[in-house]
């Protein structure tokens, strides 16, 4: 372990904690060199589990006896830069959670074929750009059993700092890729689709001919525009929520939630 104090905000090797846009972490230009920052110890150790690989550590001075410990020990010889809890929270621009941030490598992303091989539960998440509601789902997929995440091109990056705090590091644990041929891709997989949308000819989530479906892949949409149009005509059903007191829908996580226990294998 190499620690490193930092007394300039401007120093160019914590970059990655502090100036780097989102989109210049995951070097689209490069993939294979792209990297992503997880927070706090829990998120750190879920991540350091599932294989994740660790290049860099900002940790406040306090915690590198502390809460950090057993992180440091876990990530071998990598650099640890540190500074008081003002000078960091001034670097990075907020507060770090239990006081350290891991920047990881991150992983070649799978096909739709590959994370789909051995899978029963799958969801579609189709243009969510919210960081919660993404880690949020992550995290109620994995509490549920759901096999694998599919995000549409447009869905926010689940490897956002935020998302994969929200989610408790539960980004690691299931299964995701990209899913670029529409919901095509899945039918010629083997699987049906269910739309959650409320139209006139919605079936209602606890309708028995869903839970009897083999594989089946549970699309979410946005909560303001909902799914576009052409992805409810390409389901194989359209699903809603039954609803009570005038309440028109969720919350697009509070949703997903509710699907994935009801549509369970």
């Amino acid at each position: 372990m190499a620690t490193i104090e930092i007394t300039d905000l401007n120093d160019p090797r914590v970059a990655m904690f502090a100036t780097l846009t989102e989109a210049q972490l995951r070097n689209r230009l490069e993939p294979g060199n792209g990297i992503f920052i997880a927070e706090s110890p829990k998120v750190i150790a879920v991540a350091l589990d599932a294989g994740m690989e660790p290049l860099a550590l900002l940790c406040e001075r306090r915690h590198i006896e502390g809460d950090a410990a057993s992180i440091i020990a876990r990530c071998g010889d990598i650099p640890v830069y540190t500074g008081e809890r003002p000078l960091l929270a001034s670097l990075t621009g907020y507060t770090l959670t239990r006081g350290v941030l891991c920047a990881m490598r991150r992983p070649v992303l799978p096909t739709v074929e590959q994370v789909c091989r051995d899978a029963h539960r799958v969801v579609v998440i189709d243009d969510v750009s919210d960081t919660t509601n993404i880690g949020a789902i992550f995290r109620s997929a994995a509490a549920m059993g759901i096999d694998a995440v599919l995000l549409t091109p447009t869905a926010c990056d689940p490897l956002n700092r935020r998302a994969v705090r929200v989610s408790m590091g539960s980004v690691f644990l299931v299964p995701w890729t990209r899913l670029e041929g529409g919901l095509d891709t899945l039918h010629r997989l083997g699987f049906e689709t269910a739309a959650m949308a409320l139209t006139r000819d919605s079936i209602p989530l606890d309708d028995p001919r869903l839970a009897a479906v083999d594989r089946l892949a549970i699309v979410m949409g946005t909560e303001g525009d909902g799914l576009p149009h052409s992805t409810i005509a390409a389901a194989t059903h359209v699903v809603r929520i039954p609803m009570h007191h005038g309440v028109d829908s969720l919350n697009v996580a509070a949703a997903a939630a509710v699907a994935f226990w009801q549509l369970r294998r």
